[in-house]
């Protein structure tokens, strides 16, 4: 009769099979196939990599550990000692393969023809939306990845991944439906979600506004406590595409009265109807023009007041009187990593006015090669605003976009890779082979001479 199988023999086979399994996970960069233009930026490659291949080394030591302990002070340990064990080893593997499969995800998806391309041009354009110049903050790397569903998101970089450590990037994830008009107001908004954190804008507006006495009443001032990060990240993506993000948001949030007019509860996102109010009033400060009332016309003119619970109509009306207040706290504000200067000065660009916007439009028409030398939020910023004049069909924006989008990957990944040979004098780096110990002792004596 066999003898019985001792836990610790089953623990010890089921921990080399995981270092086994780990061991078969390989990098990126020996698996995933793209073209040239679809590839992620070296900074934001290396930046995943490295982050990786340290969680897997990690792992690994954790397991030799275990192994060790259970060949020697450990199997004299009650079997459910070494089970409890193992299990920690086990949740810290399994860490180690959702952090992996939450980039293959994105990395994957630069393989597919056309979307690739595509995605390198957006991560051009998400850099650009975080660009503040005369500011020392600079933006970490960005990887944008296609979803479904209407919104978009993003985990900003330095925030803790499942399992923990902080995330090497900033990942931005887009609406394949947005793919066209609408993706400048996504790729703004995501993007002011991770120049507020770089900023620490939410957590110094949040004190201020606490310690201020607010017309309005103490309970509109929470309201707004609450929405204070969405409406940043609404406030960046007006400044830095003007009417064209308003118009993207309008497309988004143009849903059932029910949605449109949801009660103000733990959502951090504005109640849709105000949000489209407040995107108006935002880039009338920034960028005044009859333009953005009568926009803020339109939009009550769809989803007006009437029908609405007596409690709930004064709740939104009241807000909206207090949106002119807000806006000017907003950008008003002093943030210490700006050194003096309000975020409306800092985010607010004299070439995103209306007719700044037109005439550079009219221009391209007559030259179009220069729309491509453009910084992609201003192209976007171009775009949006001829639609939103009726100078720009759908069809002729979505055609222009990916087209563009395009071309912006094709010319960063030329720019990268001459940069790159400048750098390494033409010739990939090679490893400095180790140096036998006699000679580096040679070298430390001649040193001391």
């Amino acid at each position: 009769m066999a003898a019985p199988v001792s836990a610790t023999w089953l623990l010890e086979q089921e921990t080399r099979a995981l270092l086994t399994r780990l061991a078969a996970v390989e990098p990126f960069v020996l698996q995933e196939t793209c073209v040239a233009a679809a590839a992620l930026s070296p900074a934001a490659l290396s930046g995943i990599e490295q982050y990786l291949i340290a969680g897997r080394r990690a792992v690994r030591r954790r397991a030799e550990e275990f192994l060790r302990w259970l060949r020697g002070d450990g199997s004299a340990v009650p079997a459910a000692e070494q089970q409890r064990r193992f299990w920690v080893l086990r949740l810290a593997f399994q860490n180690a393969l959702t952090q992996f499969d939450l980039f293959s995800e994105v990395i994957t998806q630069r393989s597919e023809h056309d979307n690739g391309v595509l995605l390198s041009g957006l991560d051009l354009a998400a850099a650009d939306a975080l660009r503040l110049p005369g500011t020392p903050i600079e933006g970490p790397p960005v990887v944008c990845s296609f979803h479904r569903g209407m919104g978009g998101s993003i985990r900003r970089a330095r925030t803790r991944l499942p399992g923990g450590g902080d995330n090497p990037v900033a990942l931005l994830r887009i609406p394949r439906e947005r793919i066209g008009f609408g993706v400048a107001s996504t790729l703004g908004h995501e993007a002011g979600h991770q120049g507020a954190a770089l900023l620490g804008l939410v957590e110094s507006l949040r004190a201020r506004l606490d310690a201020t006495p607010w017309r309005a009443g103490d309970q509109v001032r929470e309201l707004w406590r609450t929405w204070l990060s969405e409406i940043v990240a609404d406030v960046w993506a007006v400044a830095k595409v003007g009417i064209g993000s308003t118009l993207g948001l309008l497309g988004l949030v143009s849903l059932p009265r029910g949605f449109v007019f949801k009660p103000p509860d733990d959502d951090p996102h504005p109640v849709p109807w105000l949000r489209v109010l407040l995107s108006c009033a935002v880039g009338d400060r920034f960028y005044p023009d009859p333009q953005w009332s009568g926009l803020a016309a339109t939009w009550q003119s769809m989803y007006p007041l009437t029908g609405l619970r007596r409690e709930l109509a004064g709740t939104l009306a009241g807000l909206r009187a207090d949106i002119p207040d807000l806006v000017g706290f907003v950008t008003g504000h002093r943030p210490p990593r700006l050194r003096g200067r309000t975020l409306g000065d800092a985010l607010g660009s004299p070439d995103r006015t209306r007719p700044a916007l037109l005439r550079r439009f009219w221009s391209w028409q007559a030259d179009p090669d220069r729309m491509a030398a453009a910084p992609p939020m201003l192209a976007f910023a171009v775009l949006g605003q001829a639609r939103a004049d009726g100078l720009l069909s759908p069809e002729r924006e979505s055609a222009t976009l990916r087209r563009l989008i395009g071309t912006w990957a094709v010319t960063s990944t030329l720019e990268t890779a001459r940069a790159t040979t400048r750098l390494f004098a033409g010739q990939p780096v090679l490893p400095a082979p180790p140096q036998p110990a006699s000679e580096t002792h040679l070298e430390e004596h001649r040193g001391r001479q």
